[in-house]
């Protein structure tokens, strides 16, 4: 691979924000390398396959990847180290909102995707991280997990329970600030980035879930996919180390 060419890989490339972020990235510069990851093996492909329909500039390429699986993540690392020496930039994407019931089951389930899984997978390429002139790391969260906003009776979201959801985004962000900390000292750049209530299937529930958010006014996803993308190029390089979103920044 190129020296001059930016390797970006995204986790959950296989799906909504990761995957029109990825879309996004490749449509405006030829200097974009994309590695997508899937946990799924047979999503992962198919969303390969439709990137590249879209006649990219930029190029993509695919890791099967389970931010919940210590293997699945080692083996990922050492395929980008072989193949590539480097990562420029790491986007924490994947993430769930609780299904599982007692309680018990659904905060392992949910923590072990939205919060312990990007912070291994930072750990475990951070090495390949640092062999970049110009690294960045994004990690996808939510308004939800901001203690302003669940403690302020005007928000839109205040009577919205989601305990557990808004548990693991809230220490998302402090993993991103305790990052922000320690990485910018070696000139890596970190965000914590909202993409806002959007069009996905975050709840894993198919085209029903789409459907439900598009009855209760969910915005575009692709809008969310570039405020991802101004983090990437340098526009957002302002707002290092803060929790944003595509219109501005956000309270803790």
């Amino acid at each position: 691979m190129s020296a001059d060419k930016t390797i970006v890989l995204i986790t959950g490339g296989n799906g909504g924000i990761g995957y029109l972020t990825a879309e996004s990235l490749a449509a405006i510069s030829p200097k974009y390398h994309i590695i997508i990851c899937s946990r799924n093996q047979e999503r992962g492909d198919k969303a390969l396959s439709d990137l590249q329909k879209g006649n990219p500039k930029g190029s993509f390429s695919l890791i099967q990847l389970d931010v919940t699986d210590q293997a699945s993540i080692t083996a990922a690392a050492e395929q980008v180290k072989n193949q590539y020496g480097r990562l420029d930039v790491l986007i924490n994407n994947a993430g769930i909102i609780p299904r599982s019931t007692p309680l018990i089951k659904n905060l392992r389930e949910v923590f072990e995707t939205n919060t312990f899984g990007p912070a291994v997978i930072t750990d475990a390429f951070l090495p390949l991280l640092e062999k970049s002139k110009h690294a960045r790391i994004i990690y996808i969260t939510s308004d939800l997990g901001s203690l302003a906003e669940r403690s302020d009776p005007s928000s839109k979201y205040y009577k919205l329970p989601a305990t557990t959801y808004r548990m693991s985004k809230a220490a998302l962000n402090m993993l991103m600030v305790c990052h922000h900390v320690e990485l910018g000292l070696k000139g890596i750049k970190v965000w914590a980035f909202n993409p806002g209530y959007v069009v996905t299937n975050l709840s894993g529930t198919g085209e029903k879930g789409v459907q439900e958010r598009i009855k209760n006014g969910a915005g575009d996803p692709r809008e969310s996919a570039e405020g991802v993308v101004a983090c990437v190029d340098g526009r957002r390089d302002g707002d290092v180390g803060r929790f944003v979103s595509k219109d501005g920044v956000h309270e803790w």
